[in-house]
């Protein structure tokens, strides 16, 4: 065993025996959209492509099997989970829960725009590259700190629900920069410096004592 395996058992351990109850998040985002046209999607419903059977594989050899299962509203999440059952044999297949508060950043009438257009006219740095500044909202749509506001929600509401469960969130690139943003106390512009793949895994637990609470990472962006 590791010595970062070994460091991960006792810090579990000692939370434990502490009274903190560890509520795993097994977050993947959902597979590659190729039918955008390169255009802008968001929230926009498209449906996603699910021929790369090798990655549904080892995604569902990393996950639990006795885990909640959420997704979005959207299709592309729905479709990502049922890949992985299929590729996994999960028998009998798991039912999830849909949370709209799970979805993608809405890009409002930024949506159907050209992306490549839209990003060579906007002001870019390297660390906070995305659509706009973390606090700027798009016309008709969210910023990224309305974001922060309703993934922190749903993460909340649904670790509250589910304490001491492993809870595997097929949802969006956005929607995990968030979730990692809340976790490392972050302000909302660190959350565009990480890079989160399709079909990519990002583990989060939640600690939840008596009279605190706190986050560990267990790995970002996995490639399986």
């Amino acid at each position: 065993m590791s010595e970062t395996a070994t460091l991960d058992d006792l810090v579990a351990a000692k939370a434990e025996a502490d009274g903190f109850v560890r509520t795993r998040w097994w977050w993947i985002r959902h597979a590659p959209v190729v039918v955008d046209g390169g255009r802008i999607y968001g929230q926009t419903d498209l449906p996603c492509d699910c021929s790369d059977a090798r990655s549904f594989a080892g995604l569902a050899a990393l996950l639990p099997r006795n885990a909640i299962w959420i997704t979005s509203h959207l299709a592309r999440t729905h479709q990502t989970a049922r890949a992985i059952w299929t590729a996994g044999n999960f028998d009998p297949a798991p039912e999830f829960i849909q949370d709209k508060d799970l979805a993608e950043q809405h890009l409002g009438d930024w949506q159907g725009l050209d992306r490549r257009e839209f990003l060579l006219n906007r002001n870019q740095a390297p660390d906070s590259f995305w659509y706009a500044t973390a606090d700027e909202r798009a016309p008709n749509g969210e910023s990224f700190v309305d974001l922060l506001e309703r993934v922190g929600g749903a993460i909340g509401r649904v670790t509250q629900a589910h304490p001491g469960r492993d809870i595997v969130a097929v949802t969006h690139g956005g929607t995990i920069r968030a979730a990692i943003t809340l976790a490392l106390g972050l302000e909302p512009r660190g959350g565009f410096a990480f890079m989160i793949d399709n079909c990519s895994l990002t583990r989060l637990d939640h600690y939840q004592g008596q009279q605190n609470a706190g986050w560990r990472v267990k790995t970002i962006n996995q490639r399986p």
